[in-house]
């Protein structure tokens, strides 16, 4: 792919503040110079070094190249709190966590923790018999559904604190269903259109034909030698839409998923909890769930790719991933994000990576305690800023560490941002959300290569996600070779020791759609993760205790 690198001055990140003996000078930004340059190898841009190979990548091969050599790392836990995992997938299986004192599906839960089986990690969407959710509601569907019959049946204009605090809220969920519930609909509506003249046109072609199958010349000659307008309308639709991909699987798919959305995610009268079974307002009932962690890997890959690019990070198998699968298609649920964190921890987890993110939070204090009882037992957690383009100055995301005072409930949470491979106004990924106070630090996030369910890699990871799943990997990758430094350490580590970009990027506002800010504005530090600076900085950390 080609693209222009624009001219520009970068300022030199000083990255120690006194003299070393370090054997190692840590990666600057360079001054750039105009340039055509052609990437010619996309699927691991973001192993890159900015100084010897003029992309902004986080210098992982350097890493390796000439700090790892000869070094000895420990085997790492990292939970990823997802969607379902391919935990076949050859790349992966030799990653996946086993749990030394439980045995695979013998009915019997041998360490007593309440979830049977658990073997390999535990899926929360799932029940005894094996069947998992696909789609539940998004959490402002939840909150309509339980909070307006209260509030339709009292006198809203003199409310205590805590029911004007729910009021508001309730309002603003309103205001979410009612903005989105039309932009599902007309969705749904357009695959429903799709769905009926795609299979009328190939019904009436396939009647002509006389069968199932045929090429795009076929559909030309047929066009051509016949004068029925509906016909020659039909030949078009289907040569089109068969030059891009189209197929009856993509057709069908998409008719049903688009229908799930407004029956099921906006659904006011469905319950997501029917297949669990448990009662989502008790954080003591443990008792729903399975082990069935790849149940539905043909709609379900993201948790697979998040997995890939953890793992990438490492050129071992030290690291050892702990699926727990809590996201489908909607917002996932407060409890069971914090069931998920508790039982990452217990379980032995030293990073969390949580690659997904919601407008609304029901039972926020339930995460908060969540990310306290981690920070508590030492453990780092590495979440994103979400893909709308917002400044979180301005919108708030969850999960979030960040009381209400501003305050942080502890120092082990980190949200990450997206950063692009094309150093110029588009190097914030332009959907990523950005922000000086919630947003620690940026990281690859575009085209990222990666694993893809049933044995498949794919480069379609894009957004925070990646850029968080990268960020964790690397957190990983501190604790594997500097295990005495402690997960607060390694947060600062990785905000201290990142690159400081600081051109002009893109933030468009509705006011101001050319607006641009410095890119060292758009999070707390400032700055793009850097392996190799990270390792550094920690080497030094670790040896001056």
């Amino acid at each position: 792919m080609n693209y222009k690198s624009y001219s520009f001055l970068l300022f030199i990140l000083i990255f120690f503040s006194c003299k070393t003996k370090q054997k190692f000078e840590p990666v600057h930004s360079p001054l750039l110079t105009a340039q055509e340059r052609e990437l010619d190898d996309l699927k691991n841009w973001h192993f890159k070094d900015i100084e010897l190979d003029t992309v902004p990548g986080i210098s992982l091969h350097r890493t390796y190249d000439s700090l790892l050599l000869n070094k000895k790392a420990k085997e790492i836990i990292v939970a990823v709190i997802d969607t379902e995992i391919d935990i076949n997938h050859i790349a992966l299986i030799n990653h996946i966590w086993k749990k030394e004192n439980e045995i695979s599906d013998n009915q019997i839960d041998d360490d007593k923790n309440g979830y049977l089986d658990d073997s390999n990690g535990w899926n929360f969407l799932g029940n005894s018999k094996g069947k998992n959710n696909l789609f539940v509601n998004f959490e402002y569907t939840r909150i309509l559904r339980k909070w307006s019959p209260y509030f339709e049946k009292i006198d809203t204009t003199g409310l205590s604190l805590k029911d004007s605090l729910k009021f508001t809220i309730l309002k603003i969920a309103k205001k979410k269903y009612d903005d989105n519930l039309s932009y599902f609909q007309a969705t749904k509506d357009n695959y429903v259109r799709l769905y009926d003249k795609y299979f009328d046109a190939k019904t009436r072609i396939q009647k002509l034909l006389e069968k199932e199958d045929y090429t795009t010349e076929e559909l030309i000659i047929l066009k051509t030698s016949v004068k029925d307008e509906k016909t020659q309308k039909a030949c078009d639709l289907i040569i089109e839409l068969m030059g891009y991909g189209i197929t009856d699987k993509y057709v069908i798919d998409n008719k049903y998923q688009s229908s799930q959305m407004v029956d099921k995610l906006m659904g006011l009268d469905y319950n997501d909890r029917i297949i669990q079974g448990d009662n989502p307002e008790d954080l003591q009932d443990i008792s729903y769930g399975n082990n069935k962690l790849a149940g539905n890997l043909e709609s379900l890959t993201h948790g697979t790719s998040m997995a890939g690019i953890i793992t990438g990070v490492f050129f071992d198998e030290n690291i050892k991933i702990m699926p727990l699968a809590i996201a489908a298609y909607g917002d996932e649920h407060d409890k069971d994000i914090t069931l998920a964190i508790r039982y990452a921890v217990d379980n032995g987890a030293k990073v969390i990576n949580m690659s997904f993110y919601k407008e609304m939070s029901m039972y926020e204090a339930w995460v908060l305690e969540a990310i306290k009882y981690a920070s508590d037992h030492d453990v780092l957690i590495v979440s994103i800023a979400g893909n709308d383009g917002l400044d979180l100055n301005k919108n708030l995301k969850y999960p979030n560490d960040r009381l209400r005072d501003g305050s942080e409930v502890s120092d082990n949470f980190i949200l990450a941002g997206a950063s692009n491979y094309m150093l110029g106004k588009d190097f914030r990924l332009d959907y990523s959300n950005y922000g000086s106070t919630d947003v620690d630090l940026f990281a690859p996030g575009d085209y990222i290569y990666s694993t893809a369910p049933f044995n498949e890699y794919d480069a379609e990871s894009n957004g925070t996600s990646s850029a968080g799943a990268i960020t964790s990997g690397v957190a990983a990758l501190i604790r594997s070779y500097y295990p005495d430094l402690t997960a607060s350490q390694v947060k600062h580590i990785l905000m201290d020791s990142g690159i400081e970009y600081t051109l002009e990027v893109s933030t468009p506002t509705e006011e101001d759609p050319d607006k641009t800010t410095p890119f060292n504005q758009l999070s707390k530090s400032g700055k793009v993760l850097n392996a190799y600076n990270a390792l550094l900085m920690a080497e030094r950390i670790s040896k001056g205790k």
